[in-house]
Order: structure tokens, then C-alpha cells, then sequence
């Protein structure tokens, strides 16, 4: 079986917001991850949701610690606050010129349950390492941020150069062709919702594709398909992001 492939990469109909998504997505888009009470509820009547569905869904994501109350408004939990940060990486993601060399991460520890070992797949990937085989993890060594030091409990890890070609190396351990047209049809999609006046469409859309950039791999230049289309999704969100950033305070 094919690793490191998306559970359903060709999914691109945008999924209808929950009220709790469309907070989420408003609030995780904000910096500070903070609103007022009043522009939270005229920001969100924007995108289909009413003011007593909305109430119901403030009251259940505080009791479940996706937000916090204020004395104003709400805002994001620290747990939030951490998935916000993995998202601004997503959209600027912090790079260094690349060298040749690859980080390689290879898992140690023995006897752990599979809840533990799904855990630790989801944290390697999150650091945008791809899976060799079981528990050798690659990437090449060009992003700026360091190893989880907890990491060193199940894993060890080095600096390496593959003896396969680079290119062949990242095509085999990303479906980048996968990725590159799931994420063109994004763009067409979100371009598309542009002129239209639905911004609940709109929103979901940029939704799916804040989803795709997490799964983007940020590999060097030098190992991607012509026309990688990366740049343009992050320029496209990224502009989307400002916009609504702008509105939320404005919207009646």
C-alpha cells in the first residue's frame, strides 16, 4: 500500500460549516485569536447561522475547552492556539536554503499500544516527515524548526544523504502529482466562489484548502514538479485571510 497518501485526496466539494467550524475558522484566521461577543455573533450571521444556534455553540465549546470566555468576548484555548500556530506554518511555512541534506528520524521504543503508535504517526507528519518504511521517517533538512525534544524518548534521529536521486526520493515518498492537482482544482474552486455572493461558500472553501496545505510537504524548489502550485494556494488563502480579517470588524 501506497504510504503517506491522504485517507481521500480528491475530496474537493466543500462540506457545509457546523456553527462550531465557522467559529473555529473565524477565530483560528484572527490575530489575536479574540472577539468581542458582539462582532463574534454579527461576523458569524454572515455565514448562516442564527443567533440561537450560535449560543448553543459557544456554550458547548467552552464546556469542552475549545474556547474561552472573556470579559468580552471569546477566545481560542491554548490547545486551539497550538493548532492556529500549525496553521500560520501551513500558509507561511519557515524554510532555509537546502543543502542536501535530509533529516531522518527513526522510531526506537518497543511495546507501545497502537493509540500510541497513531499518535506519534500523526505528530511525524505534522513535522511534514514522510514514512520510508516502518519507523524510518525522511524530509529534507530545510525547514527552520527543530526536532520535539520528547521526540528523543521513542526515536532517534540524524542528518543523512539518500544514495537514491533527491527527486526520486521526495516522488516516492509524497504523491505530489496527487497533491499539486488536488490543490489546482482548489484554486479553480475558490476563484470560482469569488464571484459569488455566498460567503459560507466561500468560507468552506478555504477551509478544504487550509486542509490541503497542512499536507503540503514544503519540499526545496529543486524537488518539485514544474508548476508547483503551492505558492498560489497560500497566496490565494492568504488574501482571503486579510479580507475576512478586515470584515469581521465591519459586517452589520
Amino acid at each position: 500500500m501506497r504510504r503517506n497518501v491522504p485517507d481521500r485526496p480528491g475530496e474537493l466539494e466543500p462540506r457545509p460549516l457546523s456553527a462550531r467550524s465557522v467559529v473555529l475558522s473565524l477565530l483560528l484566521g484572527t490575530h489575536p485569536a479574540e472577539l468581542p461577543a458582539r462582532e463574534l455573533t454579527r461576523a458569524v450571521g454572515r455565514f448562516d447561522v442564527g443567533g440561537s444556534t450560535l449560543r448553543a455553540a459557544l456554550s458547548r465549546m467552552v464546556a469542552a475547552g475549545d474556547l474561552r470566555r472573556t470579559d468580552t468576548g471569546y477566545r481560542l484555548s491554548d490547545r486551539l492556539l497550538e493548532r492556529q500556530r500549525r496553521q500560520d506554518e501551513a500558509v507561511r511555512p519557515r524554510t532555509r536554503a537546502w543543502d542536501g541534506d535530509w533529516e531522518m528520524v527513526v522510531i526506537t521504543a518497543t511495546g507501545r499500544g497502537p493509540a500510541e503508535r497513531a499518535e506519534l504517526r500523526t505528530r511525524l507528519t505534522g513535522l511534514r516527515l514522510a514514512e520510508l518504511r516502518e519507523g524510518v521517517w525522511l524530509r529534507p533538512a530545510n525547514l527552520r524548526r527543530p526536532l520535539p525534544d520528547d521526540l528523543d524518548r521513542v526515536a532517534e534521529h540524524y542528518t543523512a544523504r539518500p544514495a537514491r536521486p533527491a527527486r526520486e526520493t521526495a516522488a516516492r515518498l509524497w504523491p505530489l502529482d496527487a497533491w499539486s492537482a488536488t490543490a489546482r482544482a482548489l484554486l479553480h474552486h475558490v476563484d470560482h466562489a469569488a464571484g459569488e455572493d455566498r460567503p459560507a461558500a466561500r468560507l468552506a472553501a478555504f477551509a478544504a484548502v487550509v486542509r490541503h496545505l497542512l499536507a503540503d510537504p514544503v519540499l526545496p524548489p529543486a524537488l518539485l514538479p514544474a508548476d508547483w502550485p503551492g505558492p498560489a494556494l497560500r497566496a490565494a488563502y492568504g488574501d482571503y485571510q486579510r479580507e475576512t480579517a478586515r470584515a469581521v470588524t465591519t459586517w452589520e
